[in-house]
């Protein structure tokens, strides 16, 4: 049982380096992370001008501006 255990311990990590090599090699991380930055800096750049954010349930008011929740 733990010489089984073992091995598939190795196939695992054997696999999962080879995966991650494969993503990293494809430029999928590079560009992953500079969308995820992009994003980072657009909500940045919208909460320091004052804009409000919604949460998912509500819908701004049309008369007052003020967000209600749903």
């Amino acid at each position: 049982m733990g010489h089984r255990d073992g091995i598939f311990a190795v196939v695992a990590l054997a696999l999962s380096s080879l995966a991650l090599a494969g993503m990293l090699h494809t430029d999928a991380y590079s560009m992953a992370a500079q969308a995820e930055a992009s994003g980072y800096d657009a909500l940045v750049s919208e909460v320091s001008n004052g804009a409000s954010l919604l949460c998912a349930n509500e819908v701004p008011a049309p008369q007052d501006g003020k967000a209600i929740a749903q």
